[in-house]
């Protein structure tokens, strides 16, 4: 009888598998654990909610609840009166929000307490909470994310969005930002363009958590020859939700209107030369040190190109100054919606 030796590629392919089961079992323990906690710190939030409410408990009580736990169970942590009163207040954000409770359920506590704590409106819970469980940010991450005032930021820029991309990309909501954040790369107030560039490119990871998760870095000073002569784009990403090219130019000083040629002209030919026949248009970001709203409008006005002028900053912004500047462009566009509602009204009173 012949013993046949298998093959040593076969059998990696059926330790991968046994390894693959492992995993997913693991995750699945994972979540399932994970579930189980989230809904023991809801029922206990709720259990406080009620008796506070009623005014059978008072702050005393709770702390004598902690005492209590820790009394009849040495092993058991987490149950400060702190503790307690937060998940309080898990329980009475959410409880009432049949959109957003399901979603607390697929986060750890502690990126629970870190979104509910730190945001101050039920659309920036929201926000916060499908972007972390899309991303799957660590702690630390979503703190960043936080601390750069992401939220604000990915609003403004929605906001910004011309309607030559919101026509080509009806899905771009939420993929582009009015500022980048650019703390991580360390560079002294006084740089140029290559040093931007160079510092970039040696913090990718970083520069890509900033971005999004949807955006493949594809090359930096990436050639494109037109007739006789050669082009290079600064930065060019692939970003795989909008199935699309786009491309970074990088300017280390105040946005100028010339500087719309450039990245158009860079678009024309990725659409023409590079990009693949079920791939969508390419879409352009000028990334510029500094830019003044009202001539990027001007500027735009007459373009029909699916470019977005952002600006960098290499500190943390001030939360309040974006939060103003939010309030005022939501103003502005609720002025505007409620004005065109008189008009239609008018026009169909004249019917």
């Amino acid at each position: 009888m012949e013993f046949v030796v298998p093959n040593k590629m076969i059998i990696q392919a059926d330790f991968t598998e046994v390894v693959e089961y492992i995993h997913q079992a693991r995750q699945k323990a994972y979540t399932q654990i994970n579930t189980t906690l989230i809904e023991l710190y809801w029922n206990i939030g709720r259990i406080i909610s009620q008796k506070v409410k009623s005014s059978n408990w008072g702050k005393g009580v709770v702390s004598e609840l902690a005492s209590f736990i820790t009394q009849n169970d040495s092993t058991v942590k987490g149950f400060s009166d702190k503790n307690l009163w937060r998940m309080k207040q898990f329980y009475e954000i959410y409880h009432d929000d049949e959109k957003l409770s399901p979603l607390v359920r697929e986060l750890p506590w502690t990126h629970n307490t870190i979104i509910f704590s730190r945001s101050k409106t039920t659309e920036e819970r929201e926000f916060y909470l499908r972007l972390t469980i899309k991303e799957k940010y660590t702690k630390r991450e979503l703190e960043r994310q936080i601390d750069t005032s992401l939220y604000e930021r990915t609003i403004l820029g929605n906001q910004k969005l011309s309607a030559v991309l919101r026509e080509l990309h009806p899905m771009i909501d939420n993929t582009f930002k009015d500022s980048y954040v650019l703390e991580f790369l360390g560079l002294p107030t006084q740089h140029n363009e290559s040093h931007l560039q160079k510092a970039l490119i040696a913090n990718m990871k970083q520069f890509i958590l900033e971005l999004g998760g949807d955006f493949i870095f594809i090359g930096e000073e990436y050639r494109l020859q037109v007739g006789n002569s050669d082009f290079f784009i600064d930065l060019l990403f692939f970003h795989r939700g909008l199935s699309a090219l786009v491309a970074f130019e990088l300017k280390s000083e105040k946005f100028k209107p010339e500087h719309l040629g450039q990245i158009n002209f860079y678009l024309e030919a990725l659409d023409r030369d590079v990009k693949k026949q079920h791939e969508n248009p390419s879409i352009g970001v000028l990334l510029c040190r500094d830019k003044d709203d009202e001539v990027v409008e001007y500027a735009m006005s007459r373009h029909l190109s699916p470019t977005l002028v952002s600006h960098y900053t290499t500190m943390l912004p001030d939360k309040k100054i974006l939060q103003i500047k939010l309030h005022e462009i939501t103003e502005i566009l609720e002025s505007q919606n409620e004005q065109e509602f008189n008009n239609f009204r008018m026009e169909q009173n004249n019917v």
